[in-house]
C-alpha cells in the first residue's frame, strides 16, 4: 500500500493553536508555490497509489480549477485503482459555490471539515472563523455532491471550555450526520500563541483530570450514536475509516510532497524543509529539495510499529509483527507486556495485543515505552 499527501500551506487567517508549516494566503505566493508542487510530482516515479490526501494549511484557499488540476496531475504520476480514496480538508466558511461538484468530477470521495467546535466562544479561543451554520451548508452541500465519506475534526480541553460545552459540540458533530468523527486533546505546540499564554496563564488551560474526563466523554457519546472508535483520536461509522490514515498506523509506505511534508519509504523517513524559498527554488530548478532524513535500524522500526499499531483498536497482530521483524511479540517485549497488564492498561490474547478501553487514556506513555526499549 501507498498513500500519497499533498501539503497545501495558504490559510486565510493563522490559529494560535498549529504549529503546521503554514502562510496566510497571498495570490503570487500560492501560484509560485503549486507550480514547485507541480515540479515536484513530475520528478517522481510513476507508481500507483491507493489513497491521496490533500491537507494543510487550508487545501481549498486555492479554488476549484487548481485543485482540479493538481488531482488530474497525481493521478497521472500515481495511478489508483477506481476505488481509490481521496481526501481533501477544508475550512467549512471558505467552500465555495459549486467547489464541491467539481471535487466528486475530479475524483474525491472524502471530505475532511475543520470544524473544532461547535460553540461560539471556543471557536473565537481556536482563532477560528467559521460559525455553526456554515457546517451545516458545507455538510449539506457535499451530500448533494454526493461525495461518499464526511468527517469533522473536534477539539477537546480547549481553554474556557467546560464538560456540558463539549457535550453540546459532541451532540452537534453527531446531528450533523456525518460518517467520521476525529476527536483531538489539545496539543500545546512550542513557539505558537497558546504556548506563551500557558506560560502566562497556565490555569487558563484544562489539567488532566478534566482531560481525561472530556474523552471519556467523547468515547461513550460517540459509540452510543454508532461510530466505533477504530483509533486513539478516531470514530467512524461502518465503511468510512479513513484508509490514508490506517496506512500510517500500520506502519505502511508514504510519500510526502511539498513543504515540510514528511515521507517513509523503505525504512526511511524524511521531512521536507519547512523554508518554503528553499522548497520553491529546489523544485521549480530541479534540484535535490532540502530534507532531514533518518534510516531506522530494525529494532526501531518495529517499536515504532507497536506504537501505531497500538493506537488502533486492532492492536498488534503477533503473527504480522514475528513476519515483519522477525522477533516474537511476547517474548520480545515481555517486561513491558507484563507491566501494563499488570496495572490493567494491556490485554493480549491468542493473536494480538491490544490497549484495554482505560490504556486509551494512557495510549502516549503506554506506546512510548515500546519504542524505547527498540
Amino acid at each position: 500500500m501507498l498513500g500519497i499527501y499533498v501539503h497545501l500551506p495558504f490559510c486565510p487567517y493563522i490559529c494560535p493553536y498549529c504549529d503546521f508549516a503554514k502562510w496566510p494566503h497571498r495570490e503570487t505566493q500560492a501560484d509560485r508555490y503549486l507550480t514547485a508542487l507541480h515540479a515536484e510530482i513530475d520528478a517522481e516515479a510513476c507508481r500507483p497509489a491507493q489513497t491521496v490526501f490533500l491537507g494543510g494549511g487550508t487545501p481549498n484557499m486555492y479554488g476549484s480549477a487548481q485543485i482540479v488540476q493538481l488531482l488530474a496531475r497525481l493521478s497521472t504520476r500515481f495511478p489508483g485503482p477506481a476505488e481509490r480514496e481521496t481526501t481533501i480538508e477544508v475550512n467549512p466558511e471558505i467552500v465555495r459555490k459549486n467547489d464541491l461538484q467539481a471535487y466528486k468530477a475530479a475524483g474525491v470521495t472524502r471530505l475532511s471539515i475543520g470544524v473544532q467546535s461547535f460553540i461560539p466562544s471556543e471557536i473565537r479561543t481556536l482563532g477560528r472563523r467559521h460559525t455553526v451554520e456554515d457546517v451545516q451548508r458545507v455538510v449539506g452541500q457535499a451530500r448533494q455532491a454526493r461525495i461518499e465519506s464526511l468527517s469533522l475534526d473536534l477539539i477537546f480541553a480547549v481553554p474556557g471550555q467546560t464538560a456540558a460545552s463539549w457535550r453540546r459540540s459532541l451532540e452537534a458533530a453527531i446531528g450533523c450526520g456525518v460518517d467520521h468523527i476525529a476527536a483531538y486533546g489539545l496539543t500545546i505546540e512550542p513557539g505558537t500563541p497558546y504556548a506563551a499564554w500557558r506560560d502566562r496563564d497556565p490555569d487558563a488551560f484544562a489539567d488532566d483530570v478534566l482531560e481525561a474526563e472530556l474523552y471519556g466523554t467523547a468515547i461513550e457519546m460517540l459509540e452510543r450514536a454508532g461510530f466505533a472508535q477504530y483509533e486513539i483520536s478516531n470514530f467512524a461509522r461502518g465503511g468510512h475509516r479513513c484508509r490514508h490514515n490506517e496506512n500510517y498506523w500500520e506502519n505502511g509506505q508514504y510519500i510526502g510532497l511539498g513543504v515540510g511534508a514528511a515521507s517513509y519509504r523503505d525504512g526511511v523517513r524524511s521531512v521536507h524543509t519547512r523554508n518554503f524559498e528553499e522548497y520553491v527554488t529546489a523544485s521549480v530548478t530541479g534540484g535535490r529539495i532540502p530534507s532531514e532524513c533518518e534510516q531506522l535500524e530494525s529494532l526501531r522500526r518495529a517499536g515504532e510499529a507497536v506504537m501505531l499499531a497500538l493506537r488502533t483498536s486492532q492492536g498488534v497482530s503477533f503473527t504480522k509483527f514475528k513476519e515483519s521483524y522477525g522477533l516474537d511479540f511476547l517474548t520480545h517485549y515481555a517486561p513491558i507486556v507484563r507491566r501494563y497488564q499488570e496495572e490493567g492498561l494491556l490485554t493480549t490474547d491468542g493473536t494480538h495485543a491490544r490497549l484495554t478501553r482505560r490504556g486509551r487514556f494512557f495510549a502516549n506513555d503506554v506506546c512510548a515505552d515500546f519504542v524505547t526499549l527498540a
